[in-house]
C-alpha cells in the first residue's frame, strides 16, 4: 500500500469529467485507511511559466528578489508534493490530441534543472526516483497509444524525464465512439491495479 498518494486532476469539465471520476476510483482502489492523501487541482493555482519565472529559478539560491522568490515558491511547493508522494494518480483528459494546458503548466513548473533532473555525460537524469504513477486518460475520439495520441506518450516521457518510470495507463479512450466499451476497459484496468 502506498504511504502517500498525490492525486492530481486537470479536467476543466468539473462534475462531468470522466478523468476526475476515474482518478477518484483509482485512489479509492489503492489507498488504505492510513494513507496520507495530497490533492492538487491544476486547473487553479498553477501559473504558466514565463520569462520572469525562468529568471527567478535561474537566480536561486543566489539572491532572488521578493517577487522572484514568490515565483520559485510555487514551483518548490509543487515539487515538494511529488517528493512526499509514493504514488501519483494523474487525470489526463485529452484535449485536441494532447495534454490540457493546465497540466502542461504543472509539468513546466516541476521540470527544473538541478532540482528534479540533471544533465550528465550520459544525458538527462531524473531525480524524483522510486515513485509510481497511474494515469487516468479519457478521450472523445483519440485512441490511446495511437499515432494521433500526443497526450499519453508526452506525459509518460515527462514523468520519466524527472525520474518517475513506473507508469501505468488506465484508459477510457474513444468515449464519443463507444462509451460503454471505453468505460469497461477502464474499469478492468482499475480492477487489475495492485493496491
Amino acid at each position: 500500500m502506498p504511504r502517500t498518494i498525490l492525486h492530481i486532476d486537470s479536467s476543466i469539465t468539473g462534475s462531468q469529467s470522466v478523468t476526475r471520476r476515474l482518478t477518484a476510483e483509482i485512489v479509492n482502489r489503492i489507498s488504505a485507511p492510513d494513507t496520507e492523501m495530497l490533492y492538487r487541482d491544476v486547473t487553479t493555482g498553477v501559473p504558466a511559466i514565463d520569462g520572469d519565472w525562468f529568471a527567478a529559478v535561474r537566480q536561486t539560491p543566489k539572491s532572488p528578489s521578493a517577487a522572484q522568490q514568490a515565483l520559485v515558491n510555487v514551483s518548490d511547493a509543487l515539487i515538494d508534493e511529488i517528493r512526499r508522494a509514493d504514488t501519483l494518480v494523474i487525470g489526463l483528459p485529452v484535449y485536441n490530441f494532447s495534454v490540457p494546458a493546465q497540466l502542461k503548466n504543472w509539468l513546466d513548473q516541476i521540470a527544473r534543472a538541478g532540482v528534479t533532473f540533471r544533465y550528465s555525460e550520459a544525458g538527462p537524469e531524473g531525480l524524483l526516483t522510486g515513485k509510481r504513477a497511474i494515469i487516468a486518460m479519457a478521450s472523445g475520439g483519440t485512441p490511446a497509444e495511437s499515432p494521433v495520441d500526443f497526450a499519453w506518450p508526452y506525459l509518460r516521457h515527462m514523468l520519466g524525464f524527472v525520474g518517475i518510470t513506473d507508469v501505468t495507463l488506465v484508459a477510457a479512450d474513444r468515449m464519443a465512439i463507444d462509451a460503454k466499451a471505453a468505460e469497461h476497459s477502464a474499469q478492468e484496468a482499475i480492477a487489475a491495479l495492485a493496491a
